[in-house]
C-alpha cells in the first residue's frame, strides 16, 4: 500500500488527507500543534465578493471549489448556512468603493434593511450575494480530525519522512521546508457573543472608508475582521480592535451590546502573487500551500486536486497556473 505523508494539520492538509484516505492510501497528518490560519479564519465562502480582485485562473479555481463546498460540508456534517453575503456602503465614498465588487441590481436602503433589519439606517447602498456563503473552520477542522490519522510532531526537514509521497501543507512553514516564497501576512480578528439571530447574513461592509465584515454564528456568536499587515507577529494591537468595532457597530450598532469574547492574531500564508503552490516540487514531494486568505474557500478543490495527483501521477488542467515552479 502506498504511503503517503502530509506535513501540516490545517484544512488543506487534512482535507488532502480525507481525500487520499478515501483512496485507499496510508495517510499520516504530521502536524506541529501551533494552530494555524484555519483557527482564526471566519469561513467565509466568498467566490463571488473575492474573485473580482483575484486571476482569472484563480477566479475560476474559487468559483470551483465554492460548488463544491455543499456536497463537502454534507460529507462531514458541518452546517453551511444558505443567507448569502450582504454587500453595504454607507457613504458616498462608501458606495463608489463597494459598486467595484457587484455587477449585479444594486440594492436600496430600504431593500438592504428589509433583508437585515439590524444594519444601520445610514446604509446608503447594498447588494446581495446569494452564492457567498459561511461555513465554521473550527468545526470543519475537527470533523476532519476524526476521520484522519494526525500524530503530533514538527518536521524540519523532509528527508527525515519515511513515506512513499510527501504533501506539504504546512502554511506559512512551507517556505523553512521547500524554499518556496511562502510569507506571513498578519491579520487580527475579534469574536463577539450576544442574542442569537440579530444578523441572519454575513456582511461584507464599508463604513466611512474602513472595509470590515461580520460573520454570525447561529448561536449569536459574530466575527469580526479582519485586519492585512506585512507582519510575522503575533500581537494583537488596540488600533485595530478599535477600528474594527468601530466599522462593526457604525453598520451594525445592536453589536455594542454585544461582550467582546476573543481578539486573535494570525498568519495567511501568502505568496508574491497571492495565489497558492499546487503541484509537484519533486519526484516525491507535492506542496499544497500559499492560499492567502482563500484556504477555507479552497480546501475542497485543493484536497481533489492533490489527491487525483498524489494517486495517478496526473495533474489536473485546472493545475497549471499554480504550479511551484512559477518562482
Amino acid at each position: 500500500m502506498t504511503t503517503c505523508a502530509i506535513i501540516g494539520g490545517g484544512i488543506i492538509g487534512l482535507s488532502i488527507a480525507y481525500r487520499l484516505a478515501e483512496r485507499g492510501l496510508d495517510v499520516q497528518v504530521r502536524d506541529a500543534g501551533r494552530g494555524g490560519a484555519w483557527y482564526v479564519a471566519a469561513g467565509m465562502l466568498a467566490a463571488g465578493n473575492e474573485s473580482t480582485w483575484e486571476s482569472p485562473a484563480l477566479g475560476q479555481l474559487m468559483v470551483e471549489s465554492a460548488k463544491r463546498w455543499p456536497s463537502f460540508a454534507r460529507e462531514l456534517g458541518v452546517a453551511l448556512p444558505e443567507d448569502g453575503t450582504l454587500v453595504v456602503a454607507l457613504t458616498a465614498d462608501d458606495l463608489a468603493q463597494a459598486r467595484r465588487e457587484w455587477d449585479r441590481q444594486g440594492l436600496t436602503p430600504t431593500d438592504v434593511r428589509a433583508l437585515e433589519p439590524a444594519i444601520t439606517p445610514r446604509v446608503r447602498a447594498g447588494c446581495h450575494l446569494a452564492d457567498d456563503r459561511q461555513v465554521d473552520p473550527r468545526r470543519v477542522v475537527a470533523a476532519l480530525r476524526e476521520r484522519v490519522d494526525v500524530v503530533p510532531g514538527r518536521v524540519d526537514d523532509l528527508a527525515d519522512v519515511d513515506a512513499d509521497r510527501i504533501v506539504v501543507a504546512a502554511g506559512a512553514g512551507t517556505a523553512a521546508l521547500t524554499g518556496l516564497p511562502v510569507r506571513p501576512v498578519k491579520g487580527e480578528i475579534l469574536r463577539l457573543r450576544g442574542e442569537p439571530g440579530v444578523l441572519r447574513h454575513v456582511i461584507s461592509g464599508y463604513a466611512d472608508g474602513r472595509h470590515v465584515y461580520l460573520v454570525p454564528r447561529a448561536d449569536g456568536e459574530v466575527i469580526v475582521g479582519a485586519t492585512q499587515e506585512e507582519r510575522g507577529d503575533h500581537t494583537v494591537t488596540a488600533g485595530a480592535v478599535h477600528d474594527l468595532l468601530r466599522a462593526a457597530i457604525d453598520l451594525v450598532p445592536a453589536l455594542a451590546d454585544f461582550a467582546l469574547t476573543e481578539t486573535l492574531a494570525g498568519h495567511r500564508p501568502s505568496t508574491p502573487d497571492n495565489a497558492p503552490l499546487l503541484g509537484r516540487l519533486d519526484d516525491r514531494t507535492i506542496v499544497a500551500a500559499g492560499h492567502h486568505r482563500n484556504g477555507v474557500l479552497l480546501a475542497p478543490i485543493t484536497a481533489d486536486l492533490i489527491a487525483e495527483l498524489v494517486v495517478t501521477g496526473k495533474p489536473d488542467p485546472l493545475l497549471a497556473p499554480f504550479a511551484p515552479g512559477r518562482f
